[in-house]
């Protein structure tokens, strides 16, 4: 009803049609079929503020849209992805309609629209962006817009170009260049943010990839490049203006990069001269991670070693995302122009990345392993780089290992570290797995957690991995002599023997090593309760590295042994478990094996020992997780 009296009635009304939106997502496929055409039809409203309402009613259903179908396709045809999907002709063209109205509150309200559209159908503009372009231009081009319009037209751009394939845009370049990177140059610091972070995404779409040149970037290279050195330059303009400026100064030369070779020693140092300031430096040092990831090679060389000594400095720093921020950018470095770097920065870098190795923040002490591993790999050849990282970095990762907290990306860090330390040559395999070894021993202070003699063996386990065949077969023997030796009372030292057994054969197939199945099962007779839960751990991971040996052997054992049923059962829970965790969507176990653990386990359910039949049930836990077609109707009774 489109009479003047009635406009607070449709007000009301589109309010009313919002909180059911809201409250009943359940209705949305119905609210899609009976409301959304008329919504659509209502965007010619005459009466502003009531078209603002049918805006945020329409936004209203586009976000409960995105989020009850969130991970969802769009191939049901009932579904309310796939109604929307139908729409959005219709949608852009009465949008359209309303961008050539004079009101800006109406092309604000507009924009808006198209944005959440584009946030909830990703790539559903392919089609229609050309007919958006001349209401985008208009936008950043009339003198009459205010910077809020603007700022909603740059936002659309940005999310419609990230969200959507650099070849839909290829056709428009020249018609948006423009305006964007006048809006670069305004008075008025949100609109200049934002029309960075749109010549930013600018950028990517004008070359997608390096390998291929789908449309001619170079006229643009220049335009771009001085429109953002004029903000970068400029120290006298809000820090949201600066850190963009940076960010996308650091795309534009990883980029295009080959195009501006006499620009780069001007606008490098001002980069460089950013990393100075404390308002600026964490964009600045992720600035330089981008230019020196970029597959271009970018010439640093006019200040790589002024960025190298600034960064091993920030490492020094309170500021946690700061330090965070220079170990990746130093990583990203290292990889790109090691050999360009003097031995005595990487000293300095070493020794600044001792101090980061503590389980007093573990993500930053796995960054700090990985940055020493790239050192190691890429520079081996440095002898002053193996010096340094025996004597500063060494003794911190054994320490750290030691720890309770030890776990996830740290241990694997320092996994690596230790695989990375026997490859480069600088300490001999000995001297390293005396190490760890030595740190497993119990102190005076008490004995090692369960953690952390876990970490130490999986350590030992990579480390004889790395060092290859013969010196991995000679710890094997020596692990099989500490627990063939009668005389040995010291169960620490069986213990740890045990552990690094099964990391050693959960990662390679021991069936080289005659009976060595039989030696690990004697454990099960030792009198400490943590050397027979260590023995039945590595039989279990012994049996992973072999399944086609071991496996019957521990499903034998499990149904002769009546007295050693439950660490057995514990070993088969341990296979299991292994096959859940390392699962890449088809498990090694065959169908048959599968069969003969389930009916085991089933024989085992109602074991007399209460231990038994929880372990049992662990195993079918286990089980569920990588054959539920198989175990669950089997449970149904």
């Amino acid at each position: 009803d489109d009479e003047d009296a009635s406009w607070k009635v449709r007000r009301a009304s589109a309010k009313c049609l919002s909180a059911i939106i809201a409250s009943r997502p359940q209705m949305l496929s119905k609210m899609y079929q009976e409301a959304c055409p008329k919504l659509v039809d209502r965007f010619r409203e005459r009466e502003e503020n009531v078209k603002m309402d049918i805006f945020n009613t329409f936004i209203e259903l586009l976000r409960q849209t995105g989020n009850v179908t969130k991970g969802q396709g769009d191939i049901d045809e009932s579904s309310p992805r796939w109604l929307l999907k139908q729409e959005v002709p219709k949608v852009v063209k009465s949008i359209n309609r309303q961008l050539r109205e004079k009101s800006i509150k109406t092309k604000v309200g507009a924009f808006s629209v198209l944005k959440e559209l584009v946030v909830v159908l990703p790539d559903c503009l392919a089609d229609q962006f050309g007919s958006l372009v001349p209401g985008i231009e208009k936008a950043l081009n009339d003198k009459s817009s205010t910077s809020n319009l603007k700022i909603e037209a740059l936002a659309f751009t940005r999310i419609v170009m990230a969200s959507h394939s650099p070849s839909v845009f290829h056709p428009y370049i020249q018609a948006l260049s423009g305006p964007i990177l006048s809006a670069i140059g305004d008075r008025y610091y949100k609109v200049t943010a934002e029309a960075l972070r749109v010549c930013g995404e600018l950028v990517r779409v004008l070359r997608p990839n390096f390998e291929e040149r789908s449309i001619d970037f170079r006229p643009y290279i220049i335009p771009i490049y001085k429109a953002i050195l004029a903000r970068l330059a400029n120290q006298d303009q809000d820090q949201e203006v600066k850190e963009c400026a940076i960010s996308c100064m650091s795309l534009v030369i990883a980029t295009f990069g080959d195009g501006l070779q006499r620009e780069l020693p001007s606008c490098l140092p001002i980069l460089v001269d950013r990393m100075g300031n404390e308002i600026t430096r964490l964009t600045a040092v992720k600035a330089f991670a981008v230019i020196a990831n970029s597959p271009l090679r970018i010439d640093l060389s006019c200040v790589l070693d002024h960025v190298v000594s600034e960064l091993t400095a920030f490492l020094r720093k309170a500021n946690r995302a700061l330090r965070q921020a220079t170990l990746g950018t130093l990583n990203s470095l290292v990889v790109t122009y090691g050999s360009q770097i003097g031995s005595s920065s990487y000293e300095t870098i070493l020794a600044e990345l001792s101090t980061l190795i503590s389980d007093g923040d573990l993500h930053m002490a796995a960054l700090a392993l990985e940055l020493c591993c790239t050192i190691m790999v890429d520079r081996r050849s440095v002898k002053n780089v193996g010096l340094a990282v025996k004597q500063k970095v060494l003794p911190e990762a054994l320490t750290l290992i030691r720890s309770a907290l030890l776990q996830g990306q740290a241990l694997q860090a320092l996994q690596k570290f230790f695989a990375a330390l026997v490859q480069s040559a600088n300490i001999s395999f000995e001297t390293l797995l005396n190490s760890l070894i030595s740190t497993a021993k119990p102190s005076q202070s008490g004995g090692l957690s369960k953690q952390a003699l876990f970490s130490i063996a999986q350590c030992v386990a990579v480390l004889c991995l790395a060092a290859g065949d013969q010196k991995c077969a000679s710890t094997i023997e020596m692990l099989k002599g500490i627990l063939n030796d009668d005389s040995s009372t010291n169960s620490a030292k069986q213990h740890m023997a045990l552990l690094c057994l099964g990391e050693i054969g959960r990662r390679k197939d021991l069936s080289s090593h005659i009976q060595i199945e039989n030696i690990v099962i004697e454990s099960f007779q030792s009198p400490f309760e943590e050397i027979k839960s260590a023995a039945s751990y590595a039989l279990g991971n012994i049996a992973v590295g072999n399944l086609s040996k071991y496996l019957p052997f521990i499903l034998d054992q499990i149904d002769n042994q009546q007295k050693k049923q439950y660490l057995l059962l514990h070993s088969l829970k341990e296979v299991i478990a292994r096959q859940s965790v390392d699962h890449t969507g088809e498990s090694e176990l065959q169908d048959s094996n599968i069969v003969k653990i389930l009916a085991l386990l089933f024989n085992h359910c109602e074991s007399e020992e209460e231990g038994v039949r929880n372990v049992v049930a662990e195993c079918l836990g286990k089980i569920a997780l990588i054959e539920p077609n198989k175990l669950i109707p089997a449970l149904k009774v």
